[in-house]
């Protein structure tokens, strides 16, 4: 398959560059297996499940990555933090590559190699320091600065394990009392840990999807949550998973496609697992998603649970009724 065979046209306006006023009060379009489409709100969600299903959830908390420095001849150099290594480099993300000195802030100075890793002063806690210092790492095309509001909005607001980069956006529609909602109409919540990084929304510059080589991705999942879905599924109810990163960890972990780390109490490991068309889920009946940006492996996963040209025909659909696109925009349900 041809990566040019995912791409689409979409106005910017229909880039949302802010959330919905209320978390659930995005639009939702649901696919049915039939083909037949519906235009509901989130706050539907209830409504369109049963008792007995499961959703499940990817808790990973982002943290402030993106940072704003200086170099020594003044000039500015925007840095986003991707994952700490061992021996307490950073892996990093700029524009160019820089190597020398850069002061963030008023005065923590910390050493560039070539754009591509930073080393911060031994007795820096920078974890603690970037909720000060940092910034939300808002996605590119949503072209402003990432704000207070931002702290709150681009997380979910059952966040709870800190390392992703970006947040897991399928997630950004749930709130407490839809959760609570959901919880009382008999549909099991349970979360699983993705900490996204660059594998996540890495372009695709192949031209064929299969030549596309995914990065890997830290994940848990809690032993006990194996049995509970296979349960699930020999009651004849649905698995169904919020984000293309739930996805990502389940699918991993049940296909193989993955490397266990430890499994002391909770099942740790590694996946690059990059699902596309022709991939059949083994544990994912049903998959809440957002409206994702041409060409990306996130859309290429959401074309696994409808086809490439319905989701594409959907996708139109939705540019003519105004929806609202990426991050910050509306979801899809694929039942």
């Amino acid at each position: 398959m041809k990566t040019a065979a995912y791409d689409f046209s979409l106005p910017e306006e229909l880039i949302a560059s802010r959330p919905a006023d209320e978390r659930d009060s995005s639009r939702l379009m649901v696919m049915h297996r039939d083909g037949s489409i519906e235009h509901r709100i989130f706050s539907d969600l209830p409504e369109l499940l049963s008792s007995g299903d499961m959703i499940v959830l990817n808790n990973s908390k982002v943290f402030p990555a993106r940072l704003d420095s200086r170099k020594p001849d003044g000039g500015n150099l925007e840095i986003l933090l991707v994952n700490e290594n061992p021996d307490r480099t950073w892996n990093i993300m700029t524009k160019g590559s820089f190597s020398g000195e850069v002061i963030i802030g008023h005065s923590l100075t910390t050493q560039i190699t070539k754009g591509k890793t930073a080393l911060f002063s031994s007795d820096t806690d920078i974890r603690a320091l970037l909720w000060d210092i940092g910034m939300m790492p808002l996605p590119p095309y949503i072209r402003r600065k990432a704000d207070e509001q931002d702290r709150e909005r681009y997380q979910t607001v059952y966040a709870e394990k800190e390392g992703s980069i970006a947040a897991p956006t399928a997630g950004l529609h749930f709130t407490p009392a839809l959760l609570d909602r959901l919880k009382a109409a008999g549909v099991i919540i349970r979360t699983v840990t993705l900490h996204v990084g660059i594998g996540t929304f890495r372009q695709v510059k192949a031209s064929r999807i299969q030549d596309h080589d995914m990065q890997s991705e830290c994940f848990e999942i809690r032993p006990e949550l194996i049995a509970e879905i296979d349960q699930v599924k020999r009651s004849g109810r649905r698995v169904i998973a919020a984000g293309t990163t739930s996805t990502r960890t389940l699918e991993g972990y049940s296909s193989g496609d993955c490397t266990i780390t430890s499994a002391n109490g909770v099942i740790t490991g590694t996946t690059n697992i990059f699902i596309h068309e022709g991939y059949k889920p083994r544990t994912v009946d049903a998959l809440i998603t957002n409206f994702h940006l041409p060409c990306s492996t996130p859309l290429m996963l959401a074309a696994v649970f409808s086809g490439r040209e319905a989701l594409l025909s959907a996708y139109r659909t939705a540019i003519s009724m105004g929806y609202r696109f990426f991050s910050y925009g509306d979801a899809m349900l694929f039942l």
